[in-house]
Formats: C-alpha cells, structure tokens, sequence
C-alpha cells in the first residue's frame, strides 16, 4: 500500500479547518512546519467554531482567487509554438481506461512552490486540480518532491525514497537551475539525470524533464543557461523522454505575448509567482490531455517505447 501526502481537493477544506483549528495563530502557509498545541491548549468550542469558519472563507478565497487568475492575465500557448514534451504512453493508457495514477513532480524549490502565496497556487496542486477537472471519475494523485536549493547531486541521492518508492505512473523532473546557478559542470548534470532517468523508465514511468527558467538571475547565466537546456534536450532525446521546454514557454510570455516580468517571476528575480506556477502547470497539464487523446483516438504507443511524437 502505497503511503504520500497527495493532493486530493475534496479534502482541501477538512484539511483547512481542521489545521486552522489546531493553530490560529499561524498562517496557513506556515502550518506545515509547525506541530499541534498540547491537547490542554485547544480553544473552546465557541472559539473552534469562529477558527472553522474563518477556515471556510479562506478556502473559499483560495478557489475564487484559483478560478479568476486567468481573467487578470489569460494563460495563452507560445504564439511561436513549442515541441511537444512527447507522448506519455503509461500515464496515459492508465488515464484513459479510468485507472488510478500517481505523478511525482521531482525538483528543487520551484518544484516545492516558493514564491507562491499558498500551497494551493503550486505548480502540481494546480496540475492535480487541472488534470481532475479533466478526468473526475479517475483516482490521481501529484505528490510533490520538491526541495530547495537541490540539483542533480542531491536529487539523485533520494531519488528512491522520494521518487521510486511511490511507485509512478509519470515522474515530473524539474533540473538545472540550481545547476547554472553554482556553476556547476553541465556534462555532470546530464551524466546524472540520464542515469536517474534509466533508473525511472526501468521502475515503468514515464518521465518529463523541466528545465530552467527564463528570469533576470537565470539570464545573468545566459551561457551557462543555454548550456545546460542542450544537454537536458539531448540526454531527453537519448533516453526517448519529453522535455517541457519552461525557459523557451516564459521568454515566449515575455517577448511575444508582452507580458512584465513582474507578473511571472516574484521580487527575487528567480521563482514564479501564482501566476507563473499556473500557466505552467496549465500548459504541462494540456500537453498531458493531448497524449490521453492519442491513446483514445487509438494512435499506437507502444508502452514500452517512450518517443517524440508530435501532437
């Protein structure tokens, strides 16, 4: 049996209320680092009920607020196109016979989410959010891998704790900021991410690669940059792996759509904001749905065979 922390929106609101309960004093994005009040400690039921309540209308601030992000600025395809990330053959076999799934997104801290306002408004609780909007009769699950300040080298050392263990049906790997951002070799970097791949396909998963982000301290690296999305791109066309291509996506909001930095990336200079993660995992998501469509329409994807294919 299968244990993780998934995100299961059904369960958003008890989850709310019943940790507000526990720790009024604390912001919700703050509750999963601190522990519960001695049991003497709890409010009375009058107070209990007033926390409850305010629970209720923040979760309820949240989904307006997760609703209408796309009504302030839409969240529109490259207008240049972008590659497909590929065909997913066993998420997508399994999505569409209404199977359950497991995704792990893998990755450093904007994989975690930091810049975002709450956990709801990550990258994957919103790809969970999309992807169940899309299939409500199906059980998925996104476990989120993320930790700050990791690259390749750490990644690798939890890959099976972390990523192997929860046995996936599609694992997300988000690689290579961290990477350009220390210096570190991008040839190193590629020799590790081609054997966690390896070691991903043989557990049967299908794999997408994310890599860096176009932001202002990323671009003060432009070389080192480059560097490293080549080397994602060919380690993903050896292994037979998609790669959603993030840095080439943003510059496209940028440059093509006339989108303020400002509005995707937070003050920092580095992480995405509520609206960057959505667009993103928007995107992410459609590309998904469109493999779905492939296996449904009959197209034949070898599940053994993990190829670009245009969709």
């Amino acid at each position: 049996m299968r244990r993780y922390f998934p995100f299961r929106w059904s369960k958003l609101l008890a989850a709310f209320a019943a940790g507000l309960a526990l720790l009024a004093p604390a912001p919700v994005w703050l509750l999963q680092a601190q522990t519960a009040p001695p049991a003497q400690t709890v409010a009375a039921p009058s107070a209990q009920k007033n926390i409850a309540g305010k629970a209720v209308d923040k979760v309820k601030e949240a989904t307006k607020s997760a609703a209408d992000i796309f009504t302030r600025v839409p969240c529109l395809p490259p207008k240049g196109g972008h590659k497909s990330m590929g065909s997913l053959p066993h998420i997508a076999a399994r999505l569409a016979a209404g199977q359950p799934v497991v995704i792990v997104a893998f990755g450093s801290s904007s994989t975690a989410g930091y810049g975002s306002t709450s956990p709801e408004f990550t990258y994957p609780s919103r790809l969970a959010a999309q992807l169940l909007r899309q299939y409500p009769a199906s059980d998925i699950t996104v476990v989120n891998r993320g930790q700050g300040g990791e690259d390749a080298p750490e990644m690798m050392k939890r890959l099976q704790t972390a990523v192997l263990d929860m046995h996936p049906d599609l694992v997300i790997w988000q690689v290579g900021t961290n990477a350009v951002l220390r210096n570190l070799d991008p040839a190193e970097t590629a020799r590790l991410v081609e054997e966690g791949i390896a070691r991903i396909q043989a557990a049967g998963a299908d794999v997408v690669l994310v890599d860096p982000q176009y932001s202002p301290r990323v671009n003060e690296k432009a070389e080192s940059a480059g560097k490293m999305r080549n080397v994602l791109s060919k380690v993903a066309e050896l292994r037979r792996v998609g790669v959603f291509p993030r840095f080439e996506v943003m510059k496209d909001w940028h440059e093509r759509q006339a989108i303020p930095i400002e509005n995707f990336v937070i003050a920092d200079g580095l992480h995405m904001s509520d609206w960057g993660y959505a667009c993103f995992a928007q995107l992410l998501g459609d590309d998904i749905i469109k493999s779905v469509g492939q296996i449904k329409r009959g197209v034949n994807v070898p599940a053994d065979v993990r190829a670009y294919r245009p969709m």
